[in-house]
């Protein structure tokens, strides 16, 4: 019973996390390391990381990579 709690546990703690430990990417706050993140993915695919005009640019989803 105390393993399965104990698995239980983790597996909670795991569904929490973002893949890299920090800000969710996709749709978090647009903290200043999410956006570094985001714009070095973009650069990597040959974009440039802009803000949408109707954006408050508080959040990720505010964001989008244009190819240059």
């Amino acid at each position: 019973m105390r393993t399965v709690m104990a698995s239980i546990f983790l597996i909670s703690l795991s569904s929490c996390a973002s893949s890299a430990g920090g800000p969710d990417v996709t749709g978090g706050v647009a903290s200043y390391d999410a956006l570094k993140s985001a714009s070095s993915a973009c650069a990597a695919k040959g974009g440039e990381l802009v803000r949408s005009p109707e954006g408050s640019g508080k959040r990720m989803t505010d964001y989008a990579c244009k190819r240059k």
